[in-house]
């Protein structure tokens, strides 16, 4: 049985890239380190976000060039000049990358860290380094699109391309490391404040990605480097068509005979980095929907079995407890249903789904158990003020008969609801905070633009919110006293 979720604590969802600061985006720097402070102080022990892989152009996390390499926008450049690597404030980083390399070959510790960081990661370092030189070289056109041998994965163009590419590969090498570096000197900061980094795993990768490139027999991908099935869902309430994501699918045949070993490093991975890890889309552990490689949409295509318990037994094998909370929403079969109370594994609840008026709703508080995650909305939800203001008559008047709607404005009724749940773990986005509207949402599902872009205010969150919300916290017992 999972333990982690063994008493109520509450967290804030906001992804590193929504962070203030004065580069493109959020980064791990002082910023990050001044939120695990803000939250802190609302009574907060959990910071959600999502995915930190690089991303493709569009920007969503959900959809990266790697499932184990970090971001490197997310590189905080101000912390490379305090650490003595640049010898000024680098403007990017193919200029801090120049100082950096010169500082290496002068200084015989930093060297030696960097080559333990290379040997530790070659497993997927090596690859991904290689296939980021190689996606610059064709100007970015998807590994499928390359020349035989360098598509095909074979080792002998492999070995003729890293000595060409060695400078590109080098540049991620850089990058990785100070990722690294960053982004575990974040996590300690937080273990020193208290507060658990609660991270996103995606359960598809990218097909144009180093792990497909670098792993073609795991995956549905032929010959030509093309999908033969890909991932997606049937229609349902929400869509007609049903969607089609594009994502290969897992050979899990595969994956099994050898002990699911590219799973386990691939969760490794993200919990050397973090202390807990969401599964987006858990249900297709259990059965997938596999749609054929050249149907436009999702209304083609069959549910197969995928090897769920197996899968989460090897990872219990490997890891001890599961720190794992699974994204069950949708249509859950009684079998997702079982597998999750087999491993102990919280579930999400989301209010915004809540009052349909179906008093058998699995999000209204009461149907559901303490073992969960309960949230006013995600990052693919509106606001609750934008989805608030969307709302009929009716479904205003159910919420009210959970929710005192005249004692304070919204969208502070739905988040004392959350927190005043059962749920052993109450997550409540940013933007609910600050009580900021439509204009604020993160994303929306099935629309590629506009999304992933909001960013928080400096300032914006000010100590009367943090004030109010530790208010709330204490008295519904989830605040965690820090040792």
């Amino acid at each position: 049985m999972n333990t982690w979720l063994n008493r109520r604590r509450s967290g804030v969802l906001l992804h590193i890239t929504s962070l203030p600061g004065p580069q493109k985006c959020g980064t791990l720097g002082a910023e990050a380190r001044a939120f695990v402070d803000d939250i802190g102080k609302g009574g907060f022990s959990v910071w959600q976000f999502l995915p930190l892989g690089p991303t493709h152009g569009h920007g969503s996390p959900y959809e990266s060039l790697s499932t184990f390499a970090g971001n490197p926008a997310l590189i905080d450049l101000r912390e490379l000049a305090l650490s003595g690597w640049t010898n000024t404030l680098a403007d990017n980083l193919e200029q801090a990358a120049e100082s950096f390399w010169h500082k290496v070959n002068n200084n015989k510790q930093l060297a030696a860290e960097v080559d333990q960081f290379a040997r530790e990661n070659s497993d997927w370092l090596d690859d991904f380094s290689l296939f980021t030189a190689l996606k610059k070289q064709a100007n970015g056109s998807p590994w499928w699109q390359w020349d035989e041998a360098l598509r095909m994965h074979r080792q002998e163009a492999l070995t003729a391309a890293r000595t060409v590419c060695e400078a590109d590969s080098r540049q991620v090498l850089f990058e990785q490391f100070v990722f690294n570096r960053q982004m575990l000197a974040l996590k300690t900061y937080a273990e020193s404040r208290g507060i658990i980094l609660f991270g996103d795993l995606p359960i598809y990768v990218a097909h144009d990605s180093a792990d497909v490139w670098a792993n073609q027999s795991l995956f549905t991908v032929n010959e030509d480097g093309l999908c033969e099935n890909v991932a997606g869902v049937p229609p349902d309430y929400f869509s007609e068509n049903g969607q089609r994501w594009g994502n290969p699918l897992y050979c899990w045949d595969a994956h099994e005979a050898n002990d699911f070993n590219w799973w386990i490093r691939r969760v490794k991975a993200q919990l050397a980095r973090m202390h807990l890890l969401r599964i987006d889309h858990f249900r297709a552990l259990e059965a997938f929907w596999a749609i054929p490689g050249d149907s436009e949409n999702g209304k083609t295509g069959e549910w197969i079995k995928a090897p769920g318990e197996k899968l989460l037994q090897a990872l219990q094998n490997s890891l001890g407890s599961l720190p794992i909370a699974a994204e069950d929403l949708g249509l859950i079969t009684p079998e997702v249903i079982q597998l999750l109370e087999q491993f102990g594994l919280p579930g999400m609840k989301v209010l915004q789904f809540a009052f349909d008026g179906s008093e058998d709703n699995p999000y209204l508080p009461g149907n559901f158990s303490a073992n969960s995650v309960i949230y006013t909305g995600t990052h693919d939800n509106d606001t609750t003020m934008g989805w608030f203001a969307e709302q009929s008559e009716d479904a205003i008047t159910r919420l009210a008969e959970y929710a005192d709607l005249s004692g304070e404005s919204m969208p502070w009724p739905l988040i004392r609801l959350a927190i005043e749940s059962d749920a052993r773990l109450a997550v409540i986005p940013m933007q609910d905070l600050l009580s900021l509207g439509g204009e604020a949402r993160f994303n929306t599902p099935g629309t590629i633009n506009g999304n992933w872009q909001w960013r928080m205010k400096s300032n914006a969150a000010t100590d009367t919110i943090w004030a109010r919300a530790h208010e709330l916290n204490l008295r519904s017992c989830r605040v965690v006293e820090s040792t």
